[in-house]
């Protein structure tokens, strides 16, 4: 791989037109503010303003509190207005033009069905309108979306919900997720589903690894059989870094990065919620030199105040990548989406590497 030395300076337009691919998205924590403010005015959810800016603000202000319990208390207010077909469909349009206006060829965007049934939804309705709301708002662009159907792990419903995943595969649905409380919630009690997605040869990640350390980790791989992993960035425990600079993995980083096993990184978000003080002292880096297979997220666009971007502008400053590292991050991703294999090589070979080319 070209070292960042060797490569040429990016400015933000030109890293805004890159092609990019993202695999860790949650769609209610991507919605416009002007968006939630009109969605709540509607069904009469009370919000904290009803300015746009403010609301912006105070979004990226409570998950800013170095704790993922406290992050996930933001998204009371944007799950709370996605309730009826309307909402949720004007919702996952937005978020696929949005996407797709950032440069983004291919994403994964994943949200908990049973978030959305208050007002009545079924959660096969629940999951129809998102689907449809993809496929509207990524028409005429250069964007696929692959939709990824998760299951909260703070509840019990996570065999349905997989079960529900399956049942819409063909229409778009591409992979299982569990996500919430990581601490005191581990993957295992959650089994059953994931050898019914086992059972049923389909695509599994799981949110492991974040605020939780390697447990978690080494369960979701050896007993339920992760793909990915959902951040995953805590393998950095299993990591030892000598004065000198090298580096050596215990059996656990050892496995994960011998398996290829990709780790859906989301830098900005991992110091939202304490991982790290900042994006500079983020593991992202040292996991790129020993070749893991990281890739590069947004996680929760509205609360983290990101795009994929700004992601990699973040990056450019702490570490000074180049084109190189950023197209290595994107095919890295490409390679691991759960999008047909097929699709995947086209993407890279006929969009990815041309869209880089000129900046290596």
């Amino acid at each position: 791989m070209t070292s960042s030395a060797d490569a040429q300076p990016l400015d933000a337009a030109q890293i805004r037109s890159l092609p990019k691919v993202l695999l860790h998205d949650h769609l209610d924590g991507g919605l416009r503010p002007t968006t939630v403010i009109e969605l709540a005015d509607e069904i009469g959810h009370a919000l904290p303003s009803a300015e746009p800016g403010a609301l912006a603000d105070w979004f990226h202000r409570g998950a800013n509190r170095r704790d993922l319990t406290l992050y996930l208390e933001c998204f009371a207010h944007t799950a709370g207005v996605m309730q009826t077909t309307s909402g949720l469909h004007r919702v996952a349009r937005e978020c696929a033009e949005d996407l797709a206006a950032d440069g983004v060829v291919y994403a994964e965007v994943r949200f908990a069905p049973e978030l959305h049934t208050e007002r009545g939804l079924s959660m096969d309705e629940v999951v129809e309108t998102v689907l449809d709301g993809f496929r509207v708002g990524s028409a005429g662009t250069p964007l696929t979306v692959g939709t990824l159907v998760t299951a909260m792990r703070t509840a019990a419903m996570s065999r349905q919900i997989a079960e529900l995943a399956v049942r819409h595969r063909d229409q778009g649905v591409v992979g299982f997720d569990i996500a919430g409380r990581e601490k005191g919630f581990p993957p295992t009690l959650h089994l059953d589903a994931f050898h019914y997605c086992q059972r049923e040869n389909f695509h599994i990640t799981i949110h492991a690894g974040e605020a939780f350390g390697l447990p978690s980790i080494w369960e979701a791989i050896q007993y339920c059989g992760a793909e990915r992993l959902g951040h995953g960035i805590r393998i950095v425990d299993d990591i030892t870094v000598e004065p000198n600079g090298s580096a050596t993995l215990g059996r656990l980083a050892q496995w994960v990065r011998d398996r290829r096993i990709p780790l859906e990184v989301c830098p900005t978000s991992n110091v939202h919620t304490g991982v790290f003080d900042s994006v500079g002292e983020h593991s992202i880096d040292l996991l790129r030199q020993l070749r893991f297979r990281v890739t590069l997220n947004t996680d929760n666009r509205l609360m983290s105040n990101v795009s994929m971007s700004s992601e990699m502008q973040a990056l450019v400053s702490a570490f000074g990548y180049g084109a190189a590292e950023l197209q290595w991050l994107t095919i890295n991703a490409m390679k691991s989406a759960f999008w047909p294999f097929e699709g995947r090589l086209d993407l890279i070979e006929r969009v990815i590497k041309p869209g880089y080319a000129p900046y290596l």
